[in-house]
């Protein structure tokens, strides 16, 4: 037997003299490397260790910059945490405020029908144990149904929105059971409606499920309160299955006083192509209403984006893509929400300084002074502020936390100035219907912005103020819509406009000032137009005085209209540009796409070009660009496509595989290392594979490719060609 290479034993004279012929030249160029001439002479060594000559202190410096990466990117996601625990609890807050007002009438009628319920009856504690309802009129048969209109176009909006009415109702004393529409399918029957009504009621699920076993409870437990079973969607359940379960709710209505709210999504008609006319007449319908989705939409925007809320934003690409995300789409609020969290993980994941938001959310005012507190030096924040693009614009004379601190002051006084505007255009635009996302939008267009500017700057003054409508507001926008409405309100509405602008630019006292200013005015105006009528005029004076009045009237819808556009041009700055605004605010659109609507095909083909990053062997990554044997079927394939155009030969793509699969190119390369033979198990292996196990995974490999949509297979009138379906990436 020839001896092992990593035998202990000294080497021969053969070995020796292979060693010397054929590493020599190795030697001479590591002249230099004593340690490894001593190991050699010796013959101790068994493997090749490369001498790291680099000096230690640089490792260390790169490890504590490591470090102070990870710190950092812990931070980051402590903040991230934080703020979006504060979003998410703001949107929940909304969306249960918008609800309230129809909640609360659904609570009143359910109180309601329950009275009327027991006015018909009630049953003995005998009586109402026993296992079959009671024989009753017709009357008494009739099942109180809520019928909520939720205008969803997806029902996914409508899950949070019924365990919210839940909730409510059983607050109010209401023994509340919430049943998807997924337990209304055929193949479970009425059986699975039961078994999750007594898993909600009894805390327990008993088989055979029975509703004596839910009257029995009931009786038993001697309760006077109403019970409310709601259903989310009725028109994603099977038809017959609800049909039964009502008609048996109607049958125990005495014993067990239900009342059934539904969900339905459409129209109020839906009911009556779902259920049978039997279910039908036992209903007694009460309608009511939620909120559409658009309001609910505009309520979350202003309370998330608009109002001060966590310190995040987004930019102006980022919102309009999020809007016609939104409407081309499923239309729902919870993709949005979904959104718009990926956007706020995206953003803290890029920002090295995004953990400031953490002050935002717990409002600090001295956070700036405590950076010291994050493990972050000053060299280091310094030079991710000036890398900023907005920082360019800005001049400092010394780089210190005192002017970044009064810098970012700057950036949330002039966002308070900014909100202030959009929320007095909201109320003003929502007589003409004005959508809070569409004048969102608008507001933080930086170019809208820097427009106005231009135009302001271009304009006379004069003519500025002569003119009726503001040159720099763009026509066709819901900004030109919301002023364009000011100048045809009447005194009193215009009075109780300003009342609101007042409110709502409290803390601003430059725009306040002015609004109480216009105020005064109009009080002075209707005390002048008060004396007038008190005075006894000819009639033929009092069109004459009503024409002044109206003239008056229409000055001050003008006044308004002026105040209202010098607000947009001189306090409405979007956050982007505003220095220091890229801590702040996200604008990469293209990551938030590619996260939501994605690009597979292009991914898969970078998967199947650059597997090697996924695989992460040690025979791919040495030789990334050449295909070995051991990388796999369906890459060794798809690099071999590109070397064909449009259509591709079968039969050379399979000779070209085969030799790929079989190539000894490795075992080779082992060989003329080794001075000693070795047995070639490798290569014989690899020579007795069978034709067709090769032809197996040519077929397999070719399959997986038309299933991932990058190649097509051969037809009739080409069967030797498969043509490519993806070119580039």
């Amino acid at each position: 037997m020839a001896p092992s290479v990593d035998d202990a034993s000294p080497p021969s004279t053969v070995d020796g003299a292979v060693t010397e012929n054929n590493l020599q030249p190795f030697f001479v160029l590591q002249k230099g490397s004593l340690q490894k001439l001593e190991r050699k002479s010796s013959g101790t060594g068994k493997t090749r260790r490369k001498i790291d000559l680099s000096p230690a202190l640089p490792k260390n410096s790169e490890n504590n910059e490591d470090k102070k990466d990870d710190e950092n990117m812990k931070l980051r996601m402590a903040a991230f945490e934080l703020v979006w625990s504060k979003i998410e609890s703001t949107i929940k807050d909304v969306l249960r405020d918008i609800n309230t007002s129809v909640f609360s009438e659904i609570q009143s009628w359910v109180h309601q029908s329950f009275d009327t319920i027991r006015s018909l009856g009630t049953t003995e504690f005998p009586e109402a144990t026993q296992s079959f309802p009671v024989i009753t009129d017709a009357n008494s048969k009739k099942l109180f149904t809520g019928l909520v209109l939720t205008k969803n176009m997806e029902f996914v909006d409508d899950l949070l929105t019924f365990e919210e009415l839940g909730k409510h109702l059983k607050s109010q004393g209401c023994l509340v059971a919430n049943l998807s529409s997924l337990e209304f399918a055929a193949k479970n029957g009425i059986g699975g409606c039961l078994r999750s009504l007594l898993r909600q009621f009894l805390k327990s699920t008993l088989d055979p499920a029975e509703i004596s076993i839910l009257a029995s409870w009931y009786g038993e437990e001697n309760y006077n309160n109403p019970v409310v079973v709601i259903v989310d969607d009725i028109e994603r359940c099977c038809g017959s299955v609800l049909s039964d379960f009502i008609l048996m709710l109607s049958e125990w209505v005495v014993k067990i006083p239900v009342i059934l709210i539904m969900g339905i999504a459409t129209t109020l008609d839906s009911p009556r192509s779902i259920l049978s006319s039997n279910a039908l007449q036992r209903l007694c319908p009460f309608e009511f209403t939620l909120g559409t989705p658009s309001e609910r939409m505009d309520a979350v925007i202003e309370a998330v984006l608009v109002k001060p809320c966590s310190g995040f934003s987004i930019g102006h690409k980022v919102a309009v893509f999020l809007r016609n995300y939104f409407v081309s789409q499923d239309g729902t609020l919870t993709s949005l929400i979904r959104a718009l969290k990926i956007a706020c993980t995206q953003h803290f994941y890029v920002e090295p300084l995004s953990f400031i938001l953490r002050e935002f959310v717990i409002e600090k005012d001295n956070w700036l002074l405590e950076i010291d507190w994050y493990g972050l030096s000053l060299e280091l924040m310094w030079k991710h502020v000036f890398d900023l693009p907005s920082c360019q614009r800005v001049k400092m004379t010394k780089p210190t936390t005192e002017n970044l601190a009064d810098a970012f002051s700057e950036l949330k006084r002039l966002q308070d100035q900014w909100r202030a505007v959009v929320l007095c255009l909201y109320v003003t635009g929502k007589r003409e219907k004005v959508r809070m996302l569409d004048l969102f939008c608008e507001a933080i267009d930086p170019e809208s912005y820097n427009q106005r500017e231009v135009d302001t700057r271009t304009k006379s003054e004069k003519d500025f103020v002569s003119s009726r409508q503001c040159p720099s507001l763009a026509k066709g926008g819901v900004i030109c819509e919301a002023v364009r409405s000011v100048r045809d309100l009447s005194t009193g509405q215009l009075g109780k406009l300003l009342k609101i602008w007042e409110n709502l630019t409290v803390g601003i006292t430059e725009i306040n000032e002015k609004v109480k200013d216009l105020q005064s005015l109009l009080k002075t105006e209707d005390g002048k137009s008060s004396k007038k009528d008190l005075v006894i005029t000819p009639k033929r004076h009092t069109s004459r005085i009503h024409l002044n009045i109206e003239k008056d009237s229409k000055s001050l819808s003008d006044k308004a209209a002026k105040l209202i556009e010098c607000m947009v041009r001189d306090y409405m700055l979007p956050i982007e540009c505003i220095p220091f605004h890229e801590i702040f605010c996200f604008k990469n659109v293209d990551r938030l796409r590619l996260a939501l609507v994605g690009d597979p095909r292009r991914r898969i083909q970078v998967d199947l070009l650059e597997f090697q990053k996924l695989i992460c062997c040690s025979c791919c990554i040495s030789s990334s660009n050449a295909l070995l044997p051991s990388m796999h079927d369906t890459s060794i394939m798809y690099k071999l496509a590109q070397e064909h155009g449009d259509l591709i030969n079968l039969h050379d793509w399979y000779q070209s595989f085969k030799s790929v699969v079989l190539c000894p190119s490795s075992s080779k390369r082992k060989l003329r290392h080794s001075p000693l033979p070795k047995k070639r198990k490798g290569i014989n292996k690899l020579e007795n594979q069978s034709e067709a196990s090769i032809q197996a995974r040519f077929c397999r490999a070719v399959t997986e490719l038309q299933i991932t949509g990058l190649l097509r297979m051969p037809t009739k009138r080409r069967p030797d060609f498969a043509q490519r379906v993806a070119f580039g990436l």
